[in-house]
């Protein structure tokens, strides 16, 4: 299982204690035997917990269905959980994205000071080069790792 799902033991493991994961029987040997459809939902939790969803939210997700008393009040249920998720990773999304720009600027800003050798200004006033100067606007990560204030 862990295996098939790129997953470690220790996270099988885990997942079985914590009662997302139900191995149908363990050999004499003591290995955990699974069905398919666990192998599915190790893959979906895994990618869940990896896109920030904590692990409750996917136990309730993963009971809701059981828990309720017909479908319609499952899916509601459900359907509200997947809104609150996908409304919660769209604004972490905007907010990588935003950030990738921002460091990719960064990146472009302190590579210009690859060459540098310069003892005079290095490295307490870097904002005073002129290698610096020239960067017209220099975004926050700069200011904050290089000491660099436009």
């Amino acid at each position: 299982m862990a295996r098939l799902s790129d997953s470690t033991l220790r996270t099988v493991r885990f997942y079985e204690e914590a009662g997302i994961l139900h191995p149908v029987q363990r050999t004499e040997g003591g290995h955990r035997l699974f069905p398919p459809a666990e192998l599915d939902k190790l893959r979906l939790v895994t990618d869940l917990r990896a896109a920030g969803f904590a692990l409750e939210e996917i136990r309730e997700m993963l009971e809701a269905k059981h828990r309720a008393e017909n479908g319609a009040v499952a899916a509601a249920d459900v359907l509200t959980r997947l809104d609150h998720q996908i409304t919660s990773m769209t604004e972490r999304l905007e907010l990588l994205k935003r950030l990738v720009e921002e460091l990719e600027h960064t990146r472009d800003v302190i590579a210009r000071c690859t060459g540098c050798s310069n003892k005079v200004n290095f490295p307490n006033r870097c904002d005073e080069c002129q290698t610096m100067s020239d960067v017209e606007e220099a975004p926050n990560a700069v200011s904050v790792l290089w000491g660099v204030h436009r």
